[in-house]
């Protein structure tokens, strides 16, 4: 079970990407040359609300934080480390948000901070929310799916230019924004769009993927993947955490993928912290949760996908 659209104040009409840090601004690109495929276009102006304050039983960050919805124009936030840091790594990253909204503080611009400071490229992909009328209530929408899979061939495309390896490139997730990261690792064999120019003649797989308190990866009722997943021979190395006690997303979610990925003898690592709800992001902690950063930069560093800062 995923979540459902929060109760919001509407504070703006128009978004204003901040600094993540008090160095250089953020660069943002759009990711189609034109109006999205599939894009009907009907659902308003893009809008900033804030999430209502929530309990601990359902969250961990309990105060009300900054969201993004009415997503027509899909566009990539790329914050760039410290040159003296930069390894050359990159990661997009999913916000998660039921496919309603976009949690863009904690899991955007509060990722990108952390990514920065581990020399990596922290890459925020704005997809489309909320869900558009013809898409099904419950289960994942199909647009940001398209938003996410030409964001990675996107990429890939402007490695030299953004200073990236090409071969180094990832996917974090939070919530919905972890299946989508599953979803694009899982389906580079296929777009979900029709190919519209030579960036799309550039793979669309991330060379890994991490997952943070993910929904929509169960089958409801059955130990088994859900319907439209299937883990190719090619998937990428997978990182899994997520909190015991989450009943927002059960963790169940990373559990059954993470057998599936062992099954299909896919690199895979889990994580999951008792007494943990959803939400937690990556914000400092001393509750034992608080170690999954640590835990998934080293994994990073023994898959080889993280090494030291590239010198001039």
């Amino acid at each position: 079970m995923m979540r459902m659209p929060l109760p919001v104040l509407l504070v703006a009409l128009l978004f204003i990407v901040p600094s993540a840090t008090a160095g250089e601004k953020p660069t943002v690109i759009d990711i189609w040359p034109g109006k999205a495929p599939d894009e009907p276009g009907t659902i308003g102006p893009e809008k900033v609300l804030m999430s209502l304050k929530n309990t601990p039983k359902q969250v961990e960050i309990t105060e009300p934080t900054r969201l993004i919805s009415n997503v027509t124009r899909p566009t990539l936030t790329i914050y760039r480390p410290a040159k003296d840091k930069d390894t050359g790594t990159a990661m997009l990253i999913c916000p998660g948000g039921g496919y309603w909204n976009l949690f863009w503080e904690i899991e955007g611009e509060e990722v990108a901070v952390w990514l920065n400071k581990l020399g990596i490229t922290g890459i925020i992909v704005k997809y489309r929310v909320p869900r558009r009328p013809d898409e099904i209530k419950g289960e994942p929408a199909r647009r940001p799916l398209q938003d996410a899979q030409r964001a990675v061939s996107l990429v890939r495309s402007k490695a030299k230019e953004l200073g990236i390896d090409p071969t180094k490139i990832g996917m974090i997730g939070f919530s919905a924004g972890g299946h989508l990261a599953i979803a694009t690792a899982t389906s580079f064999e296929k777009r979900a769009y029709d190919a519209i120019d030579d960036i799309d003649k550039v793979s669309s797989r991330p060379d890994f993927a991490i997952l943070a308190y993910s929904g929509y990866l169960k089958a409801k009722d059955k130990d088994e993947l859900a319907p439209g997943l299937r883990i190719p021979e090619k998937t990428p190395p997978i990182f899994l955490v997520h909190g015991g006690e989450d009943i927002i997303s059960s963790p169940l979610h990373s559990v059954v993928m993470y057998q599936a990925l062992k099954k299909a003898g896919i690199p895979a690592e889990l994580h999951v912290y008792a007494n943990t709800a959803h939400d937690f992001a990556v914000r400092p902690s001393d509750r034992p949760y608080g170690a999954w950063m640590r835990s998934c930069e080293q994994w990073m560093r023994n898959q080889g996908v993280l090494t030291a800062p590239i010198r001039p």
